[in-house]
């Protein structure tokens, strides 16, 4: 795996100024979210404080390892989703 793609969406897209990209392949979550503070700033750090990260379809709040998912080929790539809090209703 030689790279992750990352998503954003609403605020978090704001933030990155950017829909998507890719981004090159880090060991947990926790990188992740500082390689992503790092880069976009406190309007990024807001976002992810009270949000979440989506990979590969699976929800996830802590900051453990990311690995790609196997699939009947091998592996698939990467995909992080970064979504920022939503409002309820």
């Amino acid at each position: 795996m030689t790279s992750i793609l990352i998503r954003y969406f609403a605020a978090a897209a704001q933030a990155a100024g950017t829909e998507e990209e890719q981004w090159p392949t880090v060991a947990t979550l926790a990188e992740l979210r500082a390689g992503l503070q790092e880069k976009y700033g406190q309007e990024m750090a807001k976002v992810l404080s009270a949000g979440s990260f989506l990979v590969n379809g699976t929800v996830r709040r802590d900051t453990g390892a990311l690995r790609a998912a196997e699939d009947a080929t091998g592996t698939k790539p990467l995909t992080v989703d970064v979504l920022p809090p939503f409002a309820g209703g």
